[in-house]
């Protein structure tokens, strides 16, 4: 076996995936049947400048370069040789935000992340005319807002773009994204599979008479052309290998697939590409993905409507604020447990987390009458633009470790069960909810929690912390795939098939208290709400 990967690696038959998240960059190299053979990451963050969180262009490729060095040091380390080309290789990354390039393919103004909540009056206005929800982070909402404010840059955009539709371009030369990172930018139209008409031109009659405007007539000018899974989209040209590895080693003419967002690789990842299926992602953000079988009869403002990579239609609960607040919290018991050592030694910031997690189960079910919110930004489910991480107990409230960890899980999952009684609601068919993310490394936890948040069983399986640097190499093994397989068909018989799945069904003493912690969350956001206003 170990003689197996060290071929495939050396002949240039493993695919390589790079994910650029919210608080890492994580590159996966995969062998042909989905086995991961070595990984490399580069941790960075966010930052807020001038009202807007933002990441530098000179920050993305530093981290890249990084993150791609690492992966190359770990197969070296594992497999005894350097990768240098690939069968396929596949970028993704945060869906949404504002990136505008003028003609010459400069930047116009820095990256407007998903997570800026500055876009409210055009996602209203676009949300209205459309009859179709647009969402504060999309990047139509952006362009939008900043005609409305009339910002001096407009007139010079000519291209839009994602992250992932970004590094791919300077990889590739070409202006392409996958169907379901586009879907974030505009609506997407699930039979065309690609951009809504009615809605392009609706929005180009919107705009056509503001100056300064849009320096082209129709919008559709300025997006990336749409891709569907399993399309080529580019070779690695020799510049792209050298912006990813100043080295030289890397060999340009490696066929990429198209960019896709970190939603559509969690699609991948935990194998919910199929109606009826979907999945919760928990990283600094987290959100719950279904695909439907048939559009939702009501536009609803805690929906958001993309697709899968193979551009069928999902409804998506999207919340800013996922696991940071708690890894926050992990980041503090950390350093207390390293200044009561008696080596003064550091202890492994996954152990904490993981010793943390599992003090939660010895908590009650309603965490004490602790609630928690885990709000770093604003939070549109919940109707804040801004937010402030609070911690709150009463007099007789039981202030335990255990209480204040179960707490703090329960806050990240509150929000999403909101947004998920509106599905609910709708009548939306579920016949499985699969989890992933670093908070499900830890076995049995957050996945019991997360079952009581939803009331529904919730499967975690062994691609659960691999990620969507995982889930875009997998994408990327697709492209050419000579089975005639669907996407779906193709994780079911090369992927998946004989995976090991862990099934957490809700206990009936969590579901309940969880509904009190849930009482108390929702009625406590007017406290929230004033923090934001005095603090």
């Amino acid at each position: 076996m170990a003689q197996l990967a060290r071929d495939t690696i050396a002949a240039g038959g493993a695919t390589l995936g790079i994910e650029l998240g919210s608080t890492r960059i994580k590159a996966c190299l995969v062998a042909p049947d989905g086995t991961p053979l070595a990984s490399g990451d580069h941790a960075w963050e966010n930052r807020l400048e001038d009202g807007h969180w933002t990441y530098g262009l000179d920050a993305v490729w530093a981290g890249l370069r990084e993150c791609y060095a690492s992966l190359v040091e770990d197969a070296e380390r594992r497999h005894g040789v350097r990768p240098t080309s690939y069968r396929a290789l596949g970028v993704s990354a945060m869906m949404h935000g504002y990136l505008a390039f003028d003609a010459e393919g400069e930047l116009l103004v820095p990256f407007r992340t998903w997570r800026d909540t500055t876009t409210e009056r055009a996602a209203e206005e676009l949300t209205e005319l459309f009859g179709h929800n647009v969402p504060l982070r999309w990047s139509v909402a952006h362009l939008y807002q900043a005609v409305l404010d009339d910002e001096p840059h407009v007139p010079q955009v000519r291209s839009l773009t994602t992250l992932a539709g970004y590094v791919h371009r300077r990889l590739t030369g070409r202006n392409v994204l996958g169907i379901g990172d586009a879907s974030g930018m505009f609506p997407v139209d699930p039979a065309a599979k690609t951009y809504d008409r009615r809605m392009l031109d609706q929005f180009d009659r919107l705009v056509a008479d503001r100056r300064p405007g849009l320096p082209v007539r129709a919008l559709e000018e300025l997006l990336p052309e749409v891709l569907l899974a399993g399309h080529e989209a580019g070779t690695l040209t020799a510049d792209g290998a050298a912006l990813l590895d100043p080295t030289g080693a890397l060999r340009p003419g490696v066929p990429l697939c198209p960019p896709e967002g970190d939603a559509g690789t969690g699609m991948v990842a935990t194998h919910a590409v199929a109606p009826r299926t979907g999945n919760v992602s928990v990283g600094t953000s987290i959100f719950a993905m279904v695909v439907l079988e048939k559009p939702l009869d009501t536009v609803h403002p805690e929906l958001d409507l993309v697709t899968t990579p193979a551009g069928d239609l999902v409804a998506m609960v999207h919340c800013n604020n996922g696991a940071s607040e708690l890894g926050a919290w992990a980041g503090l018991f950390g350093r207390f447990a390293e200044l009561v050592a008696p080596d003064g030694a550091a202890p492994d910031a996954d152990a904490v987390f993981a010793t943390l997690l599992r003090e939660a189960l010895e908590g009650d079910a309603d965490a004490g009458g602790l609630t928690a919110y885990n709000y770093l930004s604003g939070e549109p489910v919940t109707g804040l633009t801004e937010g402030r991480p609070l911690l709150v107990r009463g007099p007789d409230s039981a202030f335990t470790l255990a209480n204040l960890v179960r707490a703090q899980v329960y806050a990240a999952f509150g929000a999403l069960s909101l947004g998920m009684r509106v599905l609910d609601a709708e009548g939306v068919g579920l016949d499985t909810m699969v989890a992933h993310g670093g908070l499900f490394r830890t076995q049995g936890v957050a996945q019991r929690l997360l079952a009581a948040a939803l009331g529904a069983p919730v499967a975690v399986g062994t691609s659960a912390g691999e990620g969507g640097a995982w889930g875009i190499a997998v994408l990327a093994a697709y492209l050419g795939d000579e089975s005639g397989h669907d996407l779906a068909g193709y994780l079911d018989e090369h992927v998946f098939a004989g995976t090991e799945v862990e099934v957490a069904d809700p206990d009936p003493a969590d579901v309940a208290g969880y509904a009190r912690f849930l009482e108390r969350y929702t009625a406590g956001l007017a406290v929230e709400q004033a923090a934001t206003a005095v603090l």
